[in-house]
């Protein structure tokens, strides 16, 4: 029987515009101990605005080079956010919404003919892989193969 060992989400530049926007992509999987992955959600991603503001005024600017003030790390956590779960609304608790959003992929599992415990999909490790381009503006490469 197939079972879920890990959770991963794939993320990518989607767009960038002219409009001072750039978008990314992410979308989220589990994997199974035989490395088969399964979609969980496709529909997630968010927006940031390539301008800041600056130090000592409120006003913004574009900032000269975006990558070089984004780190990887910042793009993981912005990754675990946006799959999940969401933020609490309408009088519901951030247990509520936790609940919810990890029986619904459990629920998404099983309809794949995978048996799945909210509870376990909830404590299984979540690793966030950088698509090849992301890796190459943040001035990151892959590990070669056999690489620590």
């Amino acid at each position: 029987m197939s079972v879920v060992a890990r959770l991963v989400t794939l993320v990518d530049l989607r767009d960038t515009d002219f409009g001072g926007q750039m978008s990314f992509s992410a979308r989220h999987e589990a994997v199974l101990e035989d490395d088969r992955h399964l979609l969980l959600l496709d529909d997630r991603g968010w927006s940031t605005s390539l301008l800041r503001t600056t130090g000592d005024s409120d006003s913004a600017r574009d900032v000269p080079d975006f990558w070089a003030t984004t780190s990887r790390e910042e793009i993981e956590e912005t990754t675990r956010f946006v799959v999940g779960p969401d933020e609490p609304f309408g009088g519901r608790s951030q247990e509520d919404m936790e609940r919810d959003h990890w029986a619904y992929l459990a629920g998404i599992v099983r309809e794949q003919g995978v048996a799945a415990d909210a509870d376990e999909l909830k404590s299984l490790p979540h690793d966030v892989v950088l698509s090849e381009r992301l890796l190459a503006l943040l001035g990151l490469y892959p590990e070669a193969p056999g690489r620590p």
